[in-house]
């Protein structure tokens, strides 16, 4: 009798072990495509894997769900409005990596950064890569109007007689992130609430879908 509950158990963790699903990270993943992939929200993602940030190493296994672990269900007609939520955590999480840093013309690293090399860094964490100058990142994407703004587009703004001299990102709640020449550092602050930034916002660029 002892033996026989001893393999009823046995099975039932075989198939509970089966029923997990992983996904092993290969070179060039990031966890915002991993997520698109496997249509599990990114604070499940997270949360499965206990990581405390968007960092993930080559080789990596991940738990994506699966049996008794908690699986995002998606009706067909809400899954296009899930990506913008997705989206805005991963930037946030992304671009907080690169707040604090000081301002430097033409900078594009840790010791000093400009403004479209930090929206170059902060996409390039999601997989995404972005040209070098905001004239150039101006050509990306889709437009998106001001009504339309979600976590995650690129803002752009006319500082020096151009359209898209600045940029910034957008990260919700009418704040956006960017490399500041005046404050000498990365910074979050207010969008529209700002005069200096409203009366020269230029447009909006949408490259994380």
């Amino acid at each position: 009798m002892n033996a026989f509950r001893v393999l009823l158990i046995a099975a039932a963790l075989s198939t509970s072990s089966s029923l997990a699903a992983t996904y092993t990270v290969k070179s060039g993943d990031t966890l915002y495509s991993i997520a698109k992939a496997t249509r599990v929200d990114a604070p499940t993602l997270m949360k499965l894997n206990k990581l405390p940030s968007t960092t993930i190493q080559v080789g990596q296994r991940l738990n994506i769900g699966g049996g008794a672990a908690p699986v995002v269900s998606r009706p067909a007609a809400p899954q296009a409005a899930a990506a913008p939520s997705r989206g805005g955590v991963f930037v946030r999480s992304a671009a907080s990596r690169w707040l604090g840093i000081r301002y430097v013309l033409g900078g594009t690293g840790g010791g000093g950064i400009d403004c479209s090399g930090f929206t170059m860094n902060v996409f390039r964490s999601l997989g995404i890569n972005l040209p070098r100058t905001a004239a150039a990142q101006w050509r990306m994407g889709s437009a998106v109007n001001r009504r339309d703004l979600r976590a995650g587009d690129l803002v752009f703004f006319n500082t020096m007689g151009r359209v898209a001299s600045h940029v910034g990102i957008y990260m919700g709640d009418g704040m956006m992130a960017n490399a500041n020449s005046y404050h000498g550092r990365t910074i979050v602050e207010p969008l529209f609430s700002n005069v200096y930034w409203s009366s020269r916002y230029s447009g909006a660029r949408r490259v994380l879908n």
